[in-house]
């Protein structure tokens, strides 16, 4: 079921990012009076289609991807039949450069104009919530085992990142802290002032974290008490109620929730004994510990959240920022791969990939943020100059305005030929990397 789940999530979310980016090739084309044959999402066979004017609109059996095929002009299809005849005044290759250029750079807009409108809705619907610096140093942070690789301890605050202030918790594990080059913390620990350098390779230690749980490599120390107990589960049978604050697991002194956590996951399908205090008083039980490692409890975290509200007007230069901001980090990371700081293998994903980054629970905000992101590293993708890429297309097109002279249908040909073959060969190697990643976590 979460497989299914994973599956519906990706394949509608690529629909979406597929349909909007192949329209704004078409209507761009159909606004300067080109052929617009065919719009697919999917690649063929054909699952459905259906004739509009001239345009016929179909969906594909195989939904990672789509295409637009415009009269005239030499795309994926590689269909070069009617280019030995003049060409027609509503074909592609018969307009002015500059026209064709904003037909080539349609798809990319229109993703870009739909990652912003996601992030401005979200931001106007949502706001921000944050763990504010204050609050997270109240108690400290305690790290997974990535985290105490790099250098952290149960305990630490930090106090600036690259020897800057900073406002809120997800600062500490966003793109600008690791993406950085020379990156460090300075941490509070035990009155002293230390530095943890940030390894050069996080976001690969990231990229191969097998666990879930163990990201963000560092979490906020967390102080919780019951908030609402499932009926029939170990907690209802152990007595505990709302207001509870469990002090005491198998004799294991209990602060933060991530310490019930581990005695908890260490204790599946078992009984432990537990300590919690009522209105004050202190209380013993034993309860039952379910074969997913819970008792059956949700809990009320005593962090304070901060949440910074917008109106809808704030919302468009905030929702804004946040979509670009998007493309700066993937240019950053891109730049750390070709430098050969970050390993390819380890930071690229597949369909697999982005199916589980969607998750195996159906949630709405998680969708429609990972879609948004998506959508502006779709964007950033297909400006890349390699051809069959929108891209490799605007470079040609710039060379023809600037120069005065358009590339010959021959090369413009052999130029597609290349570019599909290093498109199949990444396409190959992301699904391959992905079954590889899986298989490695499989049997380690």
């Amino acid at each position: 079921m979460e497989a299914l789940i994973m599956a519906a999530q990706l394949i509608l979310g690529l629909s979406i990012l597929v349909g909007i980016h192949e329209f704004g090739h078409m209507i761009a084309a159909k606004l300067f009076g080109m052929k617009v044959e065919k719009f697919s999402i999917g690649f063929p066979p054909k699952i459905f289609g259906v004739k509009y004017g001239e345009t016929e609109y179909s969906i594909g059996a195989i939904p990672l991807g789509g295409f637009v095929k415009i009269s005239g002009m030499i795309d994926e299809s590689l269909d070069t039949e009617s280019l030995s005849k003049e060409p027609e005044h509503w074909e592609f290759r018969s307009k002015p450069a500059w026209q064709r250029l904003i037909v080539m750079l349609g798809g990319v807009i229109m993703n870009v104009f739909l990652g912003i409108f996601i992030f401005i809705i979200l931001v106007f619907n949502y706001g921000e919530p944050y763990i504010s610096k204050e609050e997270v140093n109240k108690y400290g942070l305690y790290p997974t085992e990535l985290g105490a690789e790099i250098g952290f301890r149960e305990g630490d605050k930090v106090l600036k990142i690259n020897g800057q202030d900073y406002q809120k918790f997800s600062d500490i594990t966003g793109p600008d802290a690791i993406l950085a080059d020379n990156g460090y913390y300075e941490v509070l620990r035990d009155g002293e002032i230390i530095r943890i350098d940030i390894p050069s390779d996080l976001l690969d230690k990231i990229s191969d974290s097998k666990n879930k749980d163990q990201l963000p490599f560092v979490k906020p120390l967390r102080p919780f008490r019951v908030a609402e107990v499932s009926t029939g589960k170990g907690a209802d049978y152990a007595g505990l109620k709302k207001g509870d604050i469990i002090v005491e697991a198998n004799g294991i002194k209990i602060d933060y929730f991530h310490h019930l956590s581990k005695v908890l996951r260490e204790n599946k399908d078992k009984e432990v004994s537990l300590k919690y205090t009522r209105d004050g008083v202190v209380h013993s039980t034993k309860g039952y510990v379910d074969e997913e490692g819970l008792l059956g409890f949700l809990r009320e975290d005593l962090l304070e959240y901060d949440r910074i509200e917008y109106s809808f007007m704030q919302s468009i230069p905030r929702g804004t920022e946040k979509a670009f901001k998007i493309i700066i980090d993937q240019i950053r990371a891109f730049k750390k791969i070709l430098s050969g700081q970050v390993s390819a293998s380890k930071s690229l994903s597949g369909p697999i990939g982005i199916a589980k980054i969607f998750g195996s629970t159906w949630d709405w905000l998680n969708f429609w943020t990972m879609t948004g992101f998506l959508s502006m590293v779709l964007a950033f993708v297909n400006l890349l100059p390699i051809p069959a890429l929108d891209g490799g297309h605007v470079i040609f097109l710039l060379f023809e305005i600037v120069s005065g002279r358009k590339p010959g249908d021959k090369f413009l040909e052999v130029a597609q030929k290349v570019g599909m073959v290093i498109l199949l060969g990444l396409m190959a190697f992301a699904i391959g990397n992905d079954i590889y990643k899986g298989i490695k976590d499989f049997f380690s």
